[in-house]
């Protein structure tokens, strides 16, 4: 059974930092790319930030140079740090374990990242 279990999120005044966790289990994690998406109320789900199979990391706009995503091969686990965080950063925050070769596709539950003063 596959399972993407996220961890970290918390309540963080303006200007903090974070540090989320996706610990994964049921997979074969140093072949799959991941990726860190964020959801705000009434908004879409927006991909954040990628750590990729070979190393290649990516982000968007809007947290670059503040996320930092990096990945634990043998500890099966992916992080997403996050500094200088601003309430507009406000979401649950989701893994995503991609294999876009084979097409598999796997989330976790979410955590909650709430940005205020």
């Amino acid at each position: 059974q596959v399972q993407l279990v996220e961890s970290g999120g918390d309540l963080v005044q303006p200007g903090g930092s974070l540090t989320l966790s996706c610990t994964t289990s049921g997979i074969l994690f140093k072949i799959y790319n991941f990726n860190w998406y964020r959801q705000a109320p009434g908004k879409q789900r927006e991909l954040v930030a990628t750590a990729s199979r070979t190393g290649f990391t990516n982000y968007a706009e809007t947290v670059k140079g503040r996320f930092i995503v990096s990945r634990d091969n043998p500890e099966n686990t992916v992080y997403l740090q996050m500094h200088n965080l601003n309430p507009e950063d406000t979401a649950i925050y989701y893994c995503n374990a991609h294999h876009t070769e084979w097409g598999y596709d796997y989330w976790g539950q979410g955590t909650q990242v709430t940005v205020a003063s």
